[in-house]
């Protein structure tokens, strides 16, 4: 079985989407319980807080008319909006709605989450003094650095402030930095006091690199995610994630219509198990670990 902590879409449902309906949402859920995934956080990436309120309230309403999607739902991912505005780094996140972090924002999130916001994904170095972060830290929210280039006193006063996870590590940075003071290098400096996730579809991170990351963190501070969008578990064609348009080719990677960079990921479960197995040559205890134990652990669910 796993536990997914970053899944924006699946088998057709957009989940930052308006016109997603519970039947859709459903449908993802039926699908995730086949393909062995126990639980998920609903992942909302950069909107206007309004919106993310709106999208969070009408899922937990769903919640209670639907066993299947409260069985599967489990909380909420809010993946912004407090990331970096930079370019590289910002990713497939709207520039229009970026934010420096705000505490009263963060509460109005907490607020129409009902308990249920188990995860934010922040920028340290848009998040002055670590106040925000120290803000949902103490409401028992798991606060993840990415989008983000935080310098390493940056990152420590973070850490400091309650910050203890790395969201997509090697993925929402520009293809080229400097050579050694780069953000995947300074975080992998703090991986014995940060969880790290990393999307493990060979894809996203190839391989060969993901197994020299795990040689670094080891398999109790990793986490395997999918950052599954819309198009995980169906086959080439048109798609959306928020306001993207996609265009899913033969090969299932999913790109923005530039192509300069990824938009989430069509990996299923399944696959990452594949990946982490067959290519990666883990274990069935470390695969177990990466995409069942240690997220559980992370958010304090075992």
């Amino acid at each position: 079985m796993s536990f997914d902590l970053q899944v924006n879409g699946y088998n057709g449902a957009d989940f930052n989407s308006d016109e997603l309906t519970l039947a859709q949402l459903h449908g993802a859920c039926a699908a995730l319980e086949e393909d062995g995934c126990e639980g998920i956080l609903v992942t909302f990436i950069t909107d206007e807080v309004e919106t993310i309120c709106r999208r969070t309230a009408r899922i937990l309403r769903w919640r209670d008319e639907d066993q299947i999607v409260a069985r599967v739902v489990r909380g909420f991912h809010i993946e912004g909006p407090f990331i970096s505005p930079e370019p590289g780094y910002r990713g497939a996140h709207p520039l229009s709605a970026v934010r420096t972090a705000d505490k009263d924002l963060a509460a109005r999130i907490l607020e129409v989450g009902e308990g249920l916001v188990k995860l934010v994904t922040l920028a340290p170095e848009q998040d002055p003094g670590g106040a925000v972060t120290a803000f949902l830290a103490g409401q028992g929210v798991v606060v993840s650095a990415g989008h983000c280039n935080p310098s390493l006193d940056q990152i420590e006063e973070s850490i400091d402030q309650g910050l203890s996870m790395v969201t997509h590590l090697g993925n929402a940075c520009p293809l080229q930095m400097h050579r050694h003071d780069n953000v995947i290098q300074r975080f992998l400096s703090f991986s014995d006091r940060l969880w790290c996730c990393f999307i493990a579809d060979s894809v996203h991170v190839p391989s060969f690199t993901l197994r020299n990351y795990l040689r670094i963190t080891g398999i109790d501070r990793a986490i395997a995610v999918t950052d599954a969008i819309s198009a995980a578990r169906l086959g080439p064609g048109r798609y959306r994630l928020a306001g993207w348009e996609l265009e899913i080719g033969a090969d299932g990677i999913a790109r923005s219509p530039g192509g300069d960079h990824f938009v989430g990921s069509t990996a299923t479960m399944p696959r990452v198990e594949q990946v982490l197995g067959e290519e990666v040559g883990l274990s069935s205890g470390e695969i177990h670990r990466l995409i069942d134990v240690n997220p559980r652990a992370a958010l304090d669910l075992l």
